[in-house]
């Protein structure tokens, strides 16, 4: 590849280690690992990412599991910490969403999709909701998700 500058994505989830949360984050970032990728990427825990990791990113991957029909307490907190640092910063920046809900997502996409419309970012994709444990062809999704939004930013489409 010739003198292509190097596409960023920030992975920013929720929830618990060896939770399916944790399998789908992990079906994101077996996306990002794709041959025909070049890109630089980071994976934070939610309590860990911060404003200047957004700024950072060209593009977001957001991975949460359902919590009495909203997104983990965690991932809310991110948001919170982050808002306003980036407040007009971030328009139009791609992003991709991944639910993992025990009931059926959608007080949880809802909700995520209401902040996110705040900080201007542009969904690629309707967001994945998993209901109960992921199976093979959901976690493919997800990692098709992850790669499509990598692809999509270093083709210049996002």
């Amino acid at each position: 590849m010739e003198n292509v500058s190097l596409k960023k994505i920030l992975l920013v989830y929720a929830g618990h280690p060896g939770g399916t949360t944790d399998q789908l984050k992990l079906a994101l970032e077996q996306g990002l690992q794709h041959d025909e990728l070049v890109i630089e990427k980071r994976v934070l825990w939610a309590p860990n990412a911060n404003a200047d990791d957004i700024l950072w990113a060209d593009g977001i991957l957001l991975a949460t599991p359902e919590h009495f029909g909203y997104m983990a307490g965690k991932m809310k907190d991110f948001f919170d910490r982050t808002f306003y640092p980036v407040e007009n910063k971030t328009l139009g920046k791609p992003y991709a969403l991944v639910v993992s809900a025990g009931n059926d997502g959608v007080g949880t996409v809802q909700a995520v999709e209401r902040i996110v419309k705040g900080y201007g970012w542009k969904a690629i994709a309707p967001a994945l909701r998993v209901i109960g444990k992921p199976t093979p062809p959901c976690l493919q999704k997800a990692a098709e998700m992850a790669q499509t939004l990598a692809l999509g930013l270093q083709e210049n489409i996002f």
